[in-house]
């Protein structure tokens, strides 16, 4: 059994994590610390659980194998590096860092503690990405030329006259959180399209603050990819009932993903007549949280990768300072700037 502590409930997914964590055979959840003392006690208290306020302690108990890390993100770098020093498996929502040398830095420490980090990007799991996946490697679009993403929805648009919107306030806080739409929803996006394009070149982004939020409500970013695919990433907090949509084109074919309603049309299917509707996807793979425990109790690999995360972190990074200087921002550039900074 994995015995965990649940470190902070700031974020919306702090309670989807705690249930999976529940529902999981191999996880016993044995306490809560929270930033904010009244919160995590009434947590605790909900989860039947303990308390504790000093983070140290918690981290010093033997009897904790591992964390799941929910707290601002602006904390992350903090609380991972002393749960990896003290020897302890993580589990953490994404993004994992603001930059990416604190990222290099955290698994630097990972690596060297000899545990398992594990951040939630969920959708590298679902079946309409793996299926995507399943066509680009069949050759089915020839030669992939462009990717479009967009997940958005209306979490900033004002319900009533004291209200923003039904996502939390900290959650429009430039210094917990980073940023806005595109560092938190925009992410999916963002680690869908480099996992299918693959490395990025390039990235131009426009961050908007339509509301004039501390943070943009709504970002477009283009990503330039060695590969020669261009990709559309679309995010924000401003629409209300957007469709998920995922769309690769390629010389050969188009694949149209917009929530459960799944196209494919390809000239190397001599068959075909019209659109043709795959009838089932691959399975799921399992979720992160239980990749995480087959990783610490069977030392299995997880689907979800080190790259995947640092390649998350830099489109991040590239976008808000492309968004910043108003100019398109080379990897390659802003990998020389960290070494020497």
């Amino acid at each position: 059994m994995i015995n965990v502590a649940l470190l902070s409930r700031w974020h919306v997914h702090a309670d989807d994590y705690a249930k999976q964590a529940e529902n999981n055979d191999h996880i016993s959840t044995k306490l809560v610390w929270d930033e904010q003392q009244e919160r995590g006690e009434q947590w605790a208290k909900e989860l039947s659980v303990p308390f504790e306020a000093d983070l140290d302690v918690v981290l010093r108990r033997n009897d904790i194998d591992a964390v799941i890390v929910n707290t601002p993100t602006n904390l992350h770098k903090e609380v991972i590096l002393a749960a990896a020093e003290n020897g302890k498996h993580i589990f953490t929502e994404k993004v994992l860092a603001f930059t990416l040398s604190d990222c290099e830095e955290i698994y630097k420490a990972v690596e060297k503690a000899n545990i398992q980090l594990m951040v939630s990007l969920p959708r590298l799991t679902e079946n309409y990405y793996l299926y995507a996946q399943e066509v680009l490697d069949q050759g089915l679009l020839g030669n992939l030329t462009t990717i479009r993403c967009r997940l958005a929805h209306n979490g900033a648009v004002p319900l009533n006259e004291e209200s923003s919107g039904w996502l939390p306030q900290h959650f429009f806080n430039k210094e917990q959180c980073g940023g806005g739409a595109l560092v938190d929803l925009g992410a999916h996006p963002i680690y869908l399209t480099n996992r299918l394009a693959g490395k990025a070149v390039s990235v131009f982004g426009h961050l908007q603050n339509t509301l004039g939020l501390e943070v943009d409500d709504n970002a477009v970013v283009l990503v330039e990819y060695e590969s020669g695919v261009l990709g559309t990433l679309e995010t924000g907090f401003l629409s209300k009932s957007s469709p998920f949509q995922l769309e690769l084109y390629g010389t050969e074919g188009t694949l149209l993903i917009e929530e459960s309603n799944i196209r494919l049309k390809s000239s190397l299917m001599s068959d075909q007549v019209g659109w043709f509707k795959p009838e089932q996807l691959p399975p799921a793979l399992p979720m992160p949280i239980q990749q995480w425990t087959d990783s610490i109790r069977k030392n299995g690999e997880p689907s979800i990768q080190k790259e995947d995360v640092l390649g998350l972190t830099i489109i991040n990074e590239a976008a808000a300072l492309s968004n910043k200087e108003g100019r398109r921002i080379s990897v390659t550039e802003l990998k020389s700037t960290l070494q020497h900074s």
